[in-house]
């Protein structure tokens, strides 16, 4: 297991027990639970300080950890920005609901419509639904927040980087004035309208601060109807920006500057919620879509001592900090290493309200006994695809192993990446079929196939089953589990984008 870096998060078993039972006895009783999923942009695994020594103060996720519980084996369903969304909002891999990869303003496809979302599951049982921040699951009105689930939406359509003014197009164009401009203009939206057609520099650099009043005015406004809320940062991605509140202040540069701004958010949260006095009935989860952009060096995070970052199926690219928190349910200072996702919060928040899952297949567990620290719970996973890329299922684990697919993957080779907001350039490396033991070996050094031929064999047959379900380039599988992205149709109102 991963070394516990912090003794004063842990409580004694008794404690987790009786918190337990509390929270299995009274849960029925009580009204339903308001909850607000805090999802940050490129964060890596050791860029807060209940995970890592950070060097910059982050005081409100410390009092997550704190009075809550740190998840130390949550992982998501793919290391890139879309896919990993999409599979957040409909507990499902991303592979079954058609998205992959980083949708742009040219996509024409976007999260169907005829999924089902949490902030979907959410309205059966009455409850109130916003999204602040990076939607990243199509940027047209009929894949947009209001058309998902959600009452109130404003934020950006997709990463902050789809943008003119990012750095490395400017020195392109500087060199190149004829060079084409790769993106249109950023812009801003409110419900399904675009507010601001060009956001600025000045503007990303108040987008936390915007968000975050945003959610608290939200959490405020009608304290007797449950809400949902979903606060989708577009930081830490690049480029990066903070407030003037924040720059200089963390003396780790502009990357400490601006996790310690989300920090300020999520403290912003946790207070609204008290001044409710909603604290005793409000699940808060705290993760990341994706591990570090390791290319950009001082402008992206670190995983250590997990293996690569973003992109990569590595522990480092899909391996996430996660918190949770609710006071008197969740046992304040425990942790969990038991292997759980993104795709369960779902089926979970169903669990909690009362509400029905989705009438179609879904692949997300209930993690109710995980969160809760239920004596002896155990990840719901028997298995778990680690990651699709070009098709390819790369990698599929269970609790302890992981099966490595033989595949190319990019790699920075031991270089420390770029400075100022300019990348340096991935080298491709080739993996071949591996078997890692995460408890013994997390950082995956050791290949050690030939040492569990019955765990080789028991990965390799959930991976066939697998591929039959999700399909498989590599194999030239189609799989008859996958249903449709949703698609743009001529009759379609498209979002009007200046370029």
């Amino acid at each position: 297991m991963i070394q516990q870096r912090f003794g004063t998060y842990l409580a004694s078993a008794s404690l987790c027990v009786a918190f337990s039972v509390f929270a299995r006895d009274s849960h029925s009783a009580d009204p339903p639970p308001n909850v607000v999923v805090i999802f940050i942009d490129d964060m890596g695994y050791a860029d807060i300080n209940p995970f890592a020594d950070t060097g910059y103060p982050t005081p409100n996720l410390d009092r997550m950890a704190a009075e809550g519980r740190r998840f130390t084996d949550f992982v998501v369903s793919s290391a890139v920005c879309s896919a990993s969304r999409s599979a957040l909002m409909t507990g499902c891999y991303h592979r079954r609901v058609g998205i992959s990869g980083a949708l742009g303003p040219k996509s024409e496809i976007g999260l169907n419509p005829d999924e089902t979302t949490i902030a979907e599951v959410c309205k059966t049982k009455g409850y109130r639904t916003a999204a602040f921040g990076k939607w990243h699951l199509g940027h047209n009105p009929k894949f947009l927040p209001p058309n998902q689930g959600f009452d109130q939406y404003y934020g950006i359509p997709y990463s902050n980087d789809m943008w003119p003014r990012h750095p490395a197009s400017i020195a392109k164009r500087q060199q190149d004035p004829k060079a084409p401009i790769p993106w249109a203009e950023l812009p801003m939206i409110e419900g399904t309208q675009i507010v601001n057609d060009s956001v600025q520099p000045d503007d990303q650099a108040q987008m936390t601060k915007q968000f975050t009043h945003r959610a608290v005015d939200f959490i405020k406004q009608d304290v007797d109807t449950p809400f949902f809320l979903y606060l989708p940062h577009p930081m830490v991605h690049v480029p990066l920006f903070a407030s003037e509140d924040f720059v200089g202040k963390s003396g780790k540069g502009l990357f400490g500057d601006v996790v310690m701004e989300v920090d300020w958010s999520v403290g912003q949260i946790l207070d609204a919620i008290e001044d409710i006095g909603a604290e005793r009935n409000t699940l808060v989860i705290f993760t990341s879509d994706n591990g570090p952009w390791l290319s950009y060096g001082d402008h992206g995070g670190k995983a250590t001592p997990l293996r690569e970052g973003k992109g990569t199926m590595f522990e480092g690219g899909y391996r996430e900090p996660t918190l949770m928190w609710w006071k008197g349910k969740i046992p304040a200072g425990t942790t969990c290493d038991k292997l759980c996702s993104t795709i369960d919060v779902l089926p979970t928040v169903a669990a909690l309200i009362g509400a029905d899952l989705p009438d179609r297949k879904i692949d997300g567990k209930d993690i109710r006994p995980l969160m809760f620290g239920e004596p002896d719970a155990e990840s719901p996973h028997d298995s778990f695809a680690c990651y699709y890329a070009g098709g390819q299922l790369q990698a599929i684990r269970n609790e302890r192993f992981k099966l490595v697919f033989p595949h190319s993957y990019r790699s920075l080779n031991g270089h420390p990446g770029g400075t100022g907001g300019f990348p340096i350039a991935y080298k491709q490396r080739q993996i071949e079929l591996s078997l890692f033991d995460l408890d013994d070996d997390v950082s995956e050094t050791k290949n050690v196939l030939n040492d569990f031929p019955e765990v080789v064999a028991q990965l390799q047959a959930a991976a066939e089953q697998m591929r039959e379900d999700l399909g498989d380039k590599l194999t030239k599988r189609e799989g008859s589990g996958i249903r449709p992205a949703g698609k743009m149709t001529p009759q379609d109102e498209r979002l009007p984008l200046v370029w």
